[in-house]
């Protein structure tokens, strides 16, 4: 019997926020933002850094593959079963006061239904958090 594996989904959420790339490229990189809307990190934006997630539930963990200030971050995304990569995408709208926000989570087996649909809800509720942090930050 022969199974395939290599099909896998992911969860995309895409964003107009009106900020600039800057503004929201500081709240996906500097610790202390991260852990207000997203977990406690040790995150760094260097491509290679190993870094941890954590919340009250466990942790994940995760290691950068790709940094291009205000525009990429992509990292792995490691916990109970789940072998992932978050990329964010940054693009300026108009005249540059806001940005079309895209993070894609890659790689769900079609036998991790729960962890796909837990990232669908998830990832909602993480970029409402994203969105008040950024009404707070200069």
């Amino acid at each position: 019997m022969t199974e395939i594996l290599n099909e896998t989904r992911s969860v995309i959420v895409e964003r107009e926020i009106p900020f600039p790339p800057e503004k929201i490229w500081r709240a996906l990189t500097q610790p202390h933002l991260i852990a207000d809307w997203l977990m406690k990190n040790d995150f760094v934006p260097v491509v290679d850094h190993r870094f941890k997630l954590s919340a009250d539930w466990g942790s994940v963990d995760c290691q950068v593959l790709e940094v291009e200030p205000n525009k990429t971050l992509s990292y792995t995304w490691a916990a109970y079963d789940l072998e992932s990569v978050v990329t964010w995408t940054l693009t300026p709208t108009g005249a540059g006061t806001g940005t079309q926000l895209r993070m894609e989570q890659s790689g769900f087996r079609p036998d991790q239904r729960q962890a796909y649909g837990g990232a669908k809800s998830g990832w909602q509720q993480f970029f409402a958090k994203l969105e008040q942090v950024l009404t707070r930050i200069e």
